[in-house]
């Protein structure tokens, strides 16, 4: 077996983590209830419930700093946090830079419970993240994910 040969390496937060004030707490708590009531009314029992369950996680998750996750680019592939994602499994990527918020490296891979991986990028020049990439993967332009857009402004 070859040995890996790491071209490119940063960390950055998983997220961007955003502060929330008590009046956030309260105002998830009375929709949550309400919709939960509501639910109730029409005679839902299994939705209010799934409501409140889902509020009281999303409450403690969003108290909850995030982590410094770790990327490399080499010759083998993209490894996230130790896990390798080779080449082979990697369909296409694109180095979305164009705005004001932090460069974002998009991921499009063959796997299916996660086949968009969006990498922050810091402390590296994302030009290169994109030259060395441009050599393995075809580059594509991509956007962002919806749901992702609705995951960072939860602050999850």
């Amino acid at each position: 077996m070859s040995e890996e040969n790491v071209v490119l390496r940063w960390s950055a937060y998983e997220h961007e983590h955003i502060e929330r004030g008590s009046d956030w707490y309260w105002a998830l708590g009375v929709v949550a209830l309400s919709v939960a009531v509501t639910s109730i009314l029409f005679q839902d029992f299994f939705f209010a419930l799934l409501i409140l369950l889902a509020a009281g996680t999303l409450a403690l998750i969003s108290r909850t700093p995030p982590e410094i996750a770790h990327f490399e680019l080499s010759d083998k592939g993209i490894r996230i946090n130790g896990k390798m994602h080779p080449y082979r499994e990697i369909l296409a990527f694109w180095v979305e830079d164009d705005h004001d918020d932090r460069p974002m490296l998009l991921v499009d891979t063959t796997k299916w419970l996660s086949p968009n991986m969006i990498l922050p990028i810091e402390h590296i020049e994302p030009s290169l993240v994109r030259a060395y990439l441009k050599e393995r993967v075809e580059e594509r332009h991509m956007q962002e994910p919806f749901t992702h857009k609705i995951v960072e402004f939860f602050g999850l």
